[in-house]
């Protein structure tokens, strides 16, 4: 049996991050947790709670993928964002359980010391990607065959392979991504930039549809692809928001019927939403209003497995006591889970 790299969370540790207020109950005081990884799947299946919340800390796709370090940091942040929500009849703590967060540490130490424009430590940290894949897909496995949606935070976007890989189920499984860049680079070793492409090539990603690429952020090659494959598709950013070809209620409407013959993966990059605080962050960019609602409509009206949410990077922000990145976070997992349930 393959070993699990996951740190499983008590309930004394939930309720140390949790803060109390008499009269009020926050997710925190609801959201239910296990005792062990040990019969992990048995424990989720036993689980009354319908998602299932884990922490991806790391940064090692995105610095080899020539990023900017820092996505490791979100899922501490919005963690505690979650758990401080009120818990009402929009939003209830007892649909939740928290699992804990893959461990990557003896990967980041063979990492930290890596630099991307060295070619022999380039590959290096391609084949620590590989490593990160395997602990991602291990876990998530577990929760796809038990039944659960699963709402993934933090990392870089080199995880939306494993998770894809987890979730295909024997059909494959459709996708739309909220993201300015494709992430469908060349099958040229694991990183940031072509979870989306090895996913595809080995047969786990069905449909796929990109809301809000970045004109010119795409390479020709990549346009081609998505020109020449008729399960391939997006609406641009300049379309919706520049040149107003078409209105962003229209575009997810598009993914939504694009995608709506399968199971569904949600990926949201922060990198889409302006000014915060990522590793391609963008001063131009979707609002956050706007990315809650395409969360909300996609949700709601599809069949949705899993939400991941990519390349926050909080530690990044020139304001160190900044919360607003995983205060975003804990508003778009909340309005993921609203329009599911």
């Amino acid at each position: 049996m393959e070993e699990l790299f996951l740190e499983v969370y008590t309930a004394n540790f939930i309720a140390e991050i949790t803060r109390k207020r008499a009269g009020e109950k926050k997710i925190g005081d609801l959201i239910s947790t296990l005792t062990t990884k040990e019969n992990l799947e048995k424990s989720l299946i036993e689980n009354t709670s319908k998602f299932v919340l884990l922490g991806l800390p790391e940064d090692i796709g995105v610095r080899a993928n020539f990023g900017r370090p820092g996505a490791y940091s979100a899922w501490n942040t919005a963690l505690e964002n979650i758990l401080n929500i009120q818990s009402n009849s929009f939003f209830s703590g007892e649909n939740l359980l928290v699992l804990g967060h893959v461990l990557f540490d003896d990967l980041y130490e063979k990492s930290k010391h890596l630099n991307a424009k060295n070619k022999q430590e380039l590959e290096e940290l391609r084949e620590l990607t590989y490593l990160v894949d395997q602990r991602v897909y291990n876990i998530a496995k577990k929760v796809f065959d038990a039944g659960k949606i699963l709402i993934a935070i933090g990392g870089g976007h080199n995880n939306s392979y494993p998770l894809l890989k987890a979730f295909a189920g024997k059909e494959g499984i459709n996708c739309i991504n909220i993201d300015p860049h494709s992430d469908f680079r060349p099958i040229e070793g694991r990183h940031s930039g072509n979870g989306f492409s090895y996913a595809k090539e080995n047969g786990y990603l069905k449909k796929y549809f990109v809301l809000g690429m970045h004109e010119n952020y795409n390479s020709s090659a990549i346009l081609e692809r998505f020109n020449a494959d008729d399960e391939l598709d997006f609406v641009s950013y300049e379309e919706i928001c520049i040149r107003e070809e078409i209105t962003l209620s229209q575009a997810i409407l598009k993914a939504i019927s694009f995608c709506a013959n399968n199971r569904l993966g949600l990926e949201i990059d922060l990198d889409s939403i302006q000014n915060i605080p990522s590793s391609a962050k963008t001063s131009s960019g979707f609002l956050p209003y706007e990315v809650r609602k395409a969360i909300h409509k996609i949700s709601s009206t599809t069949n949705c497995n899993y939400l991941h949410i990519a390349e926050g990077a909080p530690v990044l922000s020139h304001i160190k006591t900044d919360n607003k990145t995983g205060k975003l976070i804990a508003y778009l997992v909340s309005d993921f889970v609203k329009a599911v349930m």
